[in-house]
């Protein structure tokens, strides 16, 4: 998988992005519980796509909100929705982040089975993560619905998505592991920044 690929797929999808999104209010509550995602936090909203959830992180009050997406449509869309004094929208490679500014709370929400190389984004998340901080890896649906999902036209800019055993134990050299959770609605890994 190329991440060239990666954004003009999404910058393809960006038009209708919104009207084909499918959203479980709660289990968006659980995934934001599990996460800490609280009033007064920092997030780091990776892959943040058209800023699907950034209503969820208002209603939260949490202090400031970025969101990153390599898709140039993806962050127009979001920028027109959300950009403000609370709010910023970057377009750029999460991987290319300078490690200088932390974030209490970093989420990764449906989106990542899209990253190549599942080790080297949890290694340089990690450099994101603000001490005692959060990083929460989840999907609003279980992994076997996922990976379904990603057949035909989506498998050429997704790989499966790995079991929760496997992604804590990606973690687990930065993070101490809270939430493992893998069933029939929801899919979610979270650590507490070492």
């Amino acid at each position: 998988m190329k991440k060239e690929d990666v954004r003009e797929f999404f910058d393809m999808c960006a038009p209708t992005w919104d009207a084909e999104m499918i959203k479980d209010d709660e289990i968006l509550r659980r995934i934001f519980d599990n996460a800490e995602i609280e009033e007064g936090v920092t997030v780091l909203d990776v892959a943040c796509g058209t800023g699907v959830l950034v209503p969820y992180y208002m209603d939260r009050n949490v202090s400031q909100i970025t969101g990153v997406d390599i898709s140039p449509k993806m962050v127009e869309i979001a920028k027109d929705k959300y950009e403000s004094s609370d709010v910023r929208i970057l377009c750029q490679d999460v991987e290319d982040m300078p490690g200088d500014v932390k974030y209490d709370r970093v989420m990764v929400y449906n989106a990542f089975p899209h990253f190549p190389d599942p080790g080297r984004l949890i290694g340089k998340l990690s450099e994101l993560v603000a001490p005692g901080g959060k990083l929460s890896i989840a999907h609003g649906m279980s992994r076997e619905k996922i990976d379904k999902h990603h057949e035909g036209i989506a498998s050429k800019v997704s790989i499966g998505l790995i079991s929760e055993d496997e992604l804590a134990e990606l973690m687990r050299p930065y993070f101490n592991i809270d939430v493992k959770i893998s069933n029939e609605e929801m899919y979610q890994v979270s650590g507490t920044k070492k």
